[in-house]
C-alpha cells in the first residue's frame, strides 16, 4: 500500500482556499462594495468546504417573540430541523433555533474584538424553543439547547498573539469569542474552563456563558490558517453540538397570528 504526503495535501487545500477567498476582492475600490465582497468570499468559502448539511448566509436572526439580532455577516445554520428562512425586502431572517455559528467579518482584527463580541451576544440572547422529534420512526425527547459558536474573520492583523489573547480574555458572558482567523497571519481557537452545558431553558444561556473562564488560545501556522478555521468549525459543530434542537412550530404559528388577533380585538373594541 502506498502513502501520501498529508502536509502537501493540506498546503494544496490552503492555496485553493486562498484563491477562493481572494477572487475579485482586490479589484473593488468602493469601501462598501469591498466589504460586501469580503463577506461574500468568506460565505462562499464556508459553503464550499463545510459539510453540505450546513447552510451559510448573511442574515439577521429572529426568535418566536419577534426579537431580532444585529445584522450578522455570516450565519452557519441548520436547514433541516429549521427549514423555513424568511427573505423580505433584501434581508434574510433565520430562526434562532437553527443557528450553529455566527461570524463578524472585518478587513483587520485590530480593534474589532469587542464589536464582534457585541454582535455575537445579540444572537445568543434570543429565545429558542426545543421539542420532541421523530427520527427513524422513534420518538426522541426534546434535547437541550446548544451553544452558539461566535467568531471573527479578517484578512490580516497587526496584533501579536499575546495581544490578541489579552483582548479575547477581556470579553465575558455572551460576548465571548470561540474562534477566528486573520488570513495572512493565523487562525485561532479559544479554550475555556468551566464549560457548562445548557438545559432546555433560555435562562441557562447567560449562566453558562457567564461561568466560562478563559484558559488559552490555540493558533494555527500562517500556511494553514484557512484550513484550520474550517476544520475547527466543523469539529466543534460535530463533536460539541451535533444537531441543533428541533424548533417548536406552534410557537411560531402563535406568533404569526398574534398580530391578527390583536387587530381583531381592537376592531371589536371600536364597535362595542
Amino acid at each position: 500500500m502506498g502513502t501520501v504526503n498529508m502536509k502537501a495535501l493540506f498546503h494544496g487545500l490552503q492555496r485553493a482556499m486562498e484563491v477562493e477567498l481572494g477572487v475579485n476582492r482586490e479589484f473593488i475600490a468602493h469601501p462598501g462594495s469591498k466589504g460586501d465582497a469580503m463577506e461574500n468570499s468568506w460565505i462562499e468559502l464556508f459553503r464550499k468546504y463545510l459539510p453540505n448539511r450546513y447552510s451559510v448566509d448573511k442574515a439577521m436572526v429572529i426568535d418566536n417573540e419577534g426579537n431580532v439580532s444585529d445584522q450578522i455577516d455570516i450565519v452557519v445554520y441548520d436547514n433541516f430541523y429549521t427549514p423555513f428562512v424568511f427573505r423580505q425586502n433584501g434581508f434574510t431572517y433565520i430562526p434562532a433555533e437553527g443557528v450553529y455559528a455566527v461570524f463578524e467579518v472585518k478587513p483587520e482584527l485590530n480593534d474589532h474584538i469587542e464589536y464582534a463580541g457585541e454582535k455575537i451576544a445579540s444572537v445568543r440572547r434570543l429565545k429558542r424553543t426545543t421539542v420532541d422529534m421523530i427520527s427513524s420512526g422513534r420518538l426522541f425527547p426534546a434535547r437541550n439547547l446548544t451553544k452558539i459558536i461566535g467568531g471573527i474573520l479578517a484578512n490580516t492583523t497587526t496584533y501579536k498573539r499575546e495581544t490578541l489573547a489579552n483582548h479575547l480574555k477581556g470579553l465575558s458572558g455572551l460576548k465571548t469569542i470561540d474562534m477566528g482567523c486573520a488570513e495572512d497571519k493565523y487562525a485561532f481557537k479559544v479554550e475555556y474552563d468551566n464549560e457548562g452545558e445548557l438545559d432546555k431553558t433560555n435562562e441557562s444561556m447567560s449562566t453558562v456563558y457567564d461561568e466560562r473562564r478563559f484558559r488559552e488560545v490555540n493558533y494555527s501556522e500562517t500556511e494553514n490558517s484557512l484550513v484550520f478555521i474550517v476544520m475547527q468549525l466543523s469539529q466543534y459543530i460535530q463533536q460539541k453540538i451535533g444537531t441543533v434542537a428541533a424548533l417548536d412550530y406552534n410557537k411560531y404559528i402563535e406568533a404569526s397570528t398574534r398580530g391578527v388577533e390583536e387587530k381583531d380585538s381592537e376592531k371589536k373594541g371600536e364597535t362595542a
